[in-house]
């Protein structure tokens, strides 16, 4: 009898998940680390790893206290216990992963972009809903503290400025920049803004490799509001921060520093009673929400002091947690659609707009 089946006959009592990860490469042997985190506390059961590279799965099996599998098909005749995974294969392998995985049974958090076209993600669609299973993107920004913390302060964004500049590592290169790292600022914009897209400009080039590895885009939404975001993993240095202007506010995000910084005018009257009410509501959660005098004394600062998390950990938990009650995820397939169909549109864009100056597409 599986888990989920026995905490709904034993509601009062909880018995762990039995996990695995398949594609146990850079990231995917994070998710390891973090369910072994997991099993340590009681709450999964760690049953093994997939990898085609045989010797890199053996070795994470090893540091792990877990076991390697070749394939997919050869856990599930071996396991067939198996009852929720993390896909961190290359995003062409996801829909042939997940697919089998979904149809065994298998719960699956696939890590982002959802898949390598919208034909392949709405199959991935008809996959979990025909098999009734819980499929989770690994939009790992939304659970970030400082966007969780974000989400009650929005209002009515006008304007977004977003920057996600990492140094050069062979370590995605399947992808363009675009659906690599600004995929990630894509879904937490589409998030906050929650209207349709209606222009989109954009450049980006291939330096190091034979996609594009610097994109800039300006993005116009029905509501009025625009999005400039830059992206890079050509940079000297990494920057991950997300700042926004809606009526008498401006609030500032940094990823790394998991950090929140609101400034709201006073002399705004809707500002004002909104800085009140965001800054009522937080210091009745929290004794951690305080404001702060700024150099213009019209302007409030206020800072929620926001107890740091380690973002893959929360959305692993998040998706247990979906696993464990049948809910929707945090951050379902359709979520994931619409982040990858954006970010394809911009990879569209950035082709036309290459082919117009005549530096030839990527």
């Amino acid at each position: 009898m599986r888990s989920t089946d026995l905490n709904q006959q034993f509601p009062g009592k909880q018995f762990p998940l039995n996990v695995a990860v398949i594609g146990v490469g850079a990231f995917g042997r994070n998710h390891v680390r973090v369910y072994q985190q997991l099993q340590q506390a009681g709450s999964v059961r760690l049953v093994g790893v997939v990898d085609p590279d045989t010797a890199r799965a053996d070795a994470v099996a090893r540091e792990f206290g877990c076991k390697a599998f070749g394939s997919v098909d050869q856990m599930l005749v071996t396991h067939s216990e198996v009852q929720a995974a993390s896909v961190a294969v290359p995003t062409v392998l996801h829909l042939e992963v997940a697919r089998s995985l979904m149809e065994a049974g298998v719960d699956v958090l696939i890590e982002k972009p959802l898949a390598a076209s919208l034909r392949e993600a709405d199959e991935l669609l008809r996959v979990a809903s025909e098999n009734k299973r819980v499929a989770q993107v690994g939009h790992l920004e939304r659970f970030n503290p400082a966007v969780r913390a974000t989400l009650p302060l929005i209002s009515r964004p006008m304007f977004f400025e977003v920057h996600r500049l990492s140094v050069f590592s062979p370590r995605a290169l399947d992808v363009d920049v675009v659906l690599d790292l600004m995929i990630h600022d894509l879904d937490v914009v589409l998030t906050f803004v929650k209207s349709e897209v209606k222009e989109i400009r954009a450049v980006g080039l291939p330096i190091l490799s034979r996609k594009v590895d610097i994109a800039n885009v300006r993005i116009e939404f029905a509501s009025g509001c625009v999005a400039n975001f830059t992206a890079s993993r050509v940079s000297t240095e990494r920057v991950r921060k997300l700042r926004f202007f809606q009526a008498g506010q401006y609030i500032s995000i940094d990823y790394g520093r998991q950090d929140v910084l609101v400034f709201s005018v006073e002399g705004s009257a809707a500002a004002a009673h909104s800085f009140r009410k965001d800054a009522k509501e937080l210091a009745t959660s929290t004794p951690e929400w305080g404001t702060q005098p700024s150099v213009n004394p019209q302007i409030q600062m206020a800072k929620p002091v926001i107890t740091a998390e380690e973002p893959l950990l929360a959305e692993i938990k998040a998706f247990l947690q979906s696993v464990r009650e049948r809910s929707h995820p945090v951050v379902s397939l359709q979520d994931g659609r619409k982040a990858l169909e954006l970010g394809l549109a911009i990879l569209a864009e950035i082709e036309g707009h290459a082919g117009r100056i005549g530096v030839g597409g990527h």
